[in-house]
C-alpha cells in the first residue's frame, strides 16, 4: 500500500471511529453554531447561513500556532498549498489553491485589497506580514470577483489585524528563540530570533494601537548542499499604527500607517562565491476607513495608498518600484431580517517602474517607464443575500470591471444553499457558480523584452457542490467538490530563436477536486481537527501541486493553564520543473511524498498574563524536498514567552 492510501486510510478510519466530524478548517478548534463570517457577503452573518465553506482561523487558534508565519498557518487549510514555507526563511512563496497560481489569489488586510504591481504576478507577498499583528483570518475559496474584483479567482484571504483594547492602556510583548537547521544538521544552535511589542487602548472616543516586530533568521543555506559557512540570513522589521475616533453612535473613522521591510540572502547559481546575493523589499501603506451608520444600513469607505520597492542584487540585478491607490466605497442595506444588499464602486490605480542592466552595459537603466506602465480599474458591483426562515439561502451578485487597457468585463455569481434543522444539529447542502477574471500584470503588459500590450485578462468559471453536517456542540463535517475552468491563460511562451513573450493560450484548462473537513470535539478539553484535499490539474499546469494532501491535529487541555497539540501533515509527490542549461528546456523532476509531525505545548502563569510555549516542527526529522535543489527544514525547536499587561 502506498503512502497516499495509508494516509487516507488513517484519516477516514479515525473519522469512522469517532463519529461524524466537526467544522471546516485546517488545524483549529470546534466552531460553534453562532460563529460569524463576513468574507462571502460583507455582512456579519451566522456561519450556518453561508452557502460557502469558509475557513476561519481565530485568535485562539493563532495563539496555539506561535512561532509560525502566517503563510505556514494558512498552508494547513484544506485546498491550500503555499510552497516555500518549509524552506529557508527568505524563500519566495508560491500559492497553489485549487490548481491556480499566485495571480489568482487576492489578499485583503482590514478589508483593503492588497496587490503589488512590482511583482510579475501582481500578488501580495505574505512574507511582509508579521503574525503577531494578526487577530483573525477568513479564507474564502472559489471565484469571488463579484465582491472583490481582479485576482479573486481561486481564493480570498481576508486578514484582520488586531484592534485596540477597551482599557485605557494595554501592552503585550512576545519573544521567540529557535533553531533553523536542515535534516543533516542537528547542532540545535539558536538561529531564529523573533520579537514583537504592542501598546494600545481606548480613551473615551479615541482608540490607538502601535506595534513593532522583528525577525532575524540565519543558519540555513537557501540551496540544498550549500557550503556549511553559507548561512543565508532573513531579516524583517514591521511597524503598524492605528488610530480611531468615534464621533457619534453613527459615525467613526480609522486611520492607519504601516511599514514592512525584509532583507533576504539567497544563492544564485550563476554568481561567483564572493558575490552576496540579496533581495530587499520595502513596503509602506497608509489608509483611512470612515463608516457612517443609518437605520437599516451603513456606508463604508476603505481607501489606501501602497508603495513598494524591491531591489535584487545578484548576477541579474534589478530594481522594481510600484504604487497603488485604492478606494472601495460601498453601501450595506438590510431591507428586513431576510434580505441584505451591498452596492459599491471600487477604484484602483496602479503604476510600475523597473531598472535592469541591458546587454553590453554595466549600469542599471530604466526598463519600464511608469508613465506608460499604469492602469486604472473602475468597478461598480452589487450583491444580494436572501436568508429565509425555512432554510433556503441565496447569495448572488455581479460586477462590471472597467480596465483602462482592455475594456469592460462582466462577472457574476450565484450561490444557493439549503439548511435543514434536526434535533442533533443540521444538514446543509450548497452549490455555487461564479466567474472571475485576472488582469495581466504591468510587468506582463509593458516589460520591453517579454511584455505584450495585447494580452487579454484570464477568465475563470468555478462550479461547486457540497454538503455540511453539524452535530450540536460536538462536530462539523463537510465535503465540497469543485470544477474550475480557465480560459485565456497567460503563459511565458517560447517563440523560437531564444525569444520569449507572454501570450494568451487558446486552449482552456480545467482543475477539479474534493475538499474534506472532519473535526470532532471529544470533550471541552480534547479535540480533533482534520482535512483532506484531492486536486487534479492538467499535466502542463500541475507543477508543485500535490494531488493529495492531509492535515490533522489533536489538541488537549491538560489543565486550564496547560495546552498541548500534535499535528500531522501528509504531502503527496509533486512534479517540479528545472531549467537545463545544456538542452535549453525544462526537465521534469518528481519530488517524493512526505509526512511531517509537529508538537506544541504552552503554559500560562500569573493569572494568564504570562504564557510560556514551545514547539517542535518536523519532530521525526523527515528528509524531504519541498523545492528541487533548495534546502528544507529538518527538526527544529522554538521556545517563547508572551506577556500581556
Amino acid at each position: 500500500m502506498n503512502y497516499k492510501a495509508k494516509a487516507f486510510g488513517i484519516l477516514f478510519l479515525g473519522v469512522t471511529m469517532f463519529g461524524y466530524a466537526q467544522k471546516q478548517i485546517d488545524s483549529t478548534e470546534v466552531q460553534q453554531l453562532d460563529e460569524i463570517v463576513v468574507t462571502d457577503t460583507k455582512f456579519k452573518l451566522k456561519r450556518e447561513n453561508s452557502g460557502k465553506v469558509i475557513t476561519k482561523i481565530t485568535q485562539a487558534v493563532l495563539e496555539h500556532q506561535q512561532g509560525k508565519s502566517i503563510a505556514e498557518i494558512i498552508s494547513n487549510t484544506a485546498g491550500i498549498e503555499i510552497n516555500g514555507t518549509k524552506s529557508n526563511a527568505g524563500q519566495n512563496l508560491n500559492y497553489y489553491i485549487r490548481g491556480g497560481r499566485n495571480r489568482q489569489v487576492l489578499v485583503l488586510i482590514d478589508g483593503v485589497a492588497l496587490t503589488d504591481a512590482s511583482q510579475i504576478a501582481n500578488d501580495y507577498d505574505l512574507r511582509l506580514l508579521n503574525a503577531d499583528q494578526v487577530d483573525s483570518i477568513e479564507i474564502l475559496k472559489g471565484a469571488s470577483s463579484t465582491l472583490y474584483g481582479s485576482g479573486a479567482a481561486t481564493a480570498v484571504i481576508s486578514i484582520k489585524l488586531k484592534e485596540a483594547s477597551n482599557k485605557p492602556i494595554s501592552a503585550s510583548f512576545r519573544s521567540v528563540l529557535g533553531t533553523n537547521q536542515s535534516q543533516n544538521n542537528l547542532n540545535y544552535y539558536i538561529e531564529d530570533f523573533r520579537n514583537s511589542v504592542s501598546v494600545n487602548g481606548t480613551l473615551n472616543k479615541f482608540s490607538y494601537l502601535a506595534s513593532f516586530g522583528n525577525q532575524y533568521t540565519g543558519g540555513l543555506s537557501s540551496l540544498s548542499g550549500g557550503i556549511e559557512p553559507d548561512k543565508d540570513v532573513y531579516n524583517a522589521i514591521n511597524g503598524n499604527i492605528k488610530i480611531g475616533y468615534q464621533f457619534s453612535e453613527t459615525f467613526k473613522i480609522n486611520l492607519y500607517g504601516s511599514f514592512d521591510d525584509f532583507k533576504a540572502d539567497f544563492d544564485d547559481t550563476y554568481s561567483e562565491p564572493e558575490i552576496e546575493d540579496v533581495s530587499k523589499t520595502n513596503q509602506y501603506r497608509f489608509g483611512l476607513s470612515p463608516e457612517f451608520k443609518y437605520k437599516k444600513g451603513s456606508i463604508t469607505l476603505n481607501a489606501a495608498y501602497n508603495n513598494t520597492i524591491r531591489e535584487i542584487s545578484s548576477s541579474y540585478p534589478a530594481v522594481y518600484k510600484a504604487e497603488s491607490v485604492l478606494a472601495d466605497l460601498f453601501n450595506r442595506y438590510q431591507f428586513n431580517d431576510k434580505v441584505y444588499s451591498v452596492l459599491g464602486i471600487n477604484i484602483q490605480e496602479n503604476s510600475m517602474e523597473s531598472f535592469a542592466i541591458p546587454y553590453g552595459s554595466t549600469n542599471l537603466e530604466q526598463s519600464i517607464n511608469p508613465d506608460m506602465a499604469k492602469f486604472t480599474l473602475i468597478d461598480p458591483y452589487v450583491n444580494v443575500v436572501y436568508v429565509s426562515d425555512f432554510g433556503l439561502n441565496i447569495n448572488t451578485g455581479a460586477r462590471l470591471n472597467n480596465h483602462s487597457e482592455y475594456g469592460s468585463k462582466l462577472v457574476y455569481s450565484l450561490n444557493p444553499s439549503y439548511k435543514k434543522d434536526f434535533d442533533f444539529g443540521y444538514i446543509k447542502g450548497l452549490a455555487s457558480y461564479s466567474t472571475a477574471f485576472i488582469t495581466p500584470s504591468l510587468y506582463q503588459l509593458f516589460e520591453p523584452t517579454y511584455g505584450n500590450s495585447d494580452l487579454k485578462p484570464e477568465e475563470n468559471a468555478t462550479s461547486e457542490v457540497g454538503f455540511e453536517i453539524s452535530i450540536k456542540d460536538k462536530a462539523i463535517f463537510n465535503l465540497v467538490y469543485f470544477n474550475r475552468k480557465e480560459t485565456n491563460f497567460i503563459a511565458f511562451v517560447d517563440l523560437g530563436n531564444f525569444v520569449y513573450q507572454y501570450k494568451n493560450i487558446e486552449d482552456s484548462f480545467t482543475a477539479i477536486g474534493l475538499e474534506f473537513n472532519a473535526d470532532y470535539n471529544f470533550s471541552n478539553r480534547f479535540k480533533l481537527t482534520s482535512n483532506a484535499t484531492y486536486t487534479h490539474v492538467e499535466e502542463n499546469l500541475s507543477v508543485r501541486i500535490p494531488e493529495f494532501k492531509i492535515n490533522a491535529s489533536l489538541m488537549y487541555e491538560l489543565t486550564k493553564r496547560t495546552f498541548m497539540s500534535l499535528s500531522y501533515q501528509f504531502n503527496d509527490s509533486r512534479k517540479d520543473s528545472v531549467y537545463n542549461s545544456t538542452t535549453y528546456v525544462n526537465d521534469e523532476i518528481l519530488l517524493k511524498s512526505y509526512n511531517l509531525f509537529d508538537f506544541y505545548i504552552s503554559h500560562k502563569l500569573m493569572n494568564h498574563k504570562v504564557l510560556l510555549f514551545a514547539n517542535v516542527t518536523n519532530f521525526f526529522n523527515e528528509d524531504f524536498e519541498e523545492l528541487y535543489g533548495y534546502s528544507s527544514r529538518g527538526r527544529n525547536v522554538n521556545l517563547g514567552l508572551n506577556i500581556n499587561l
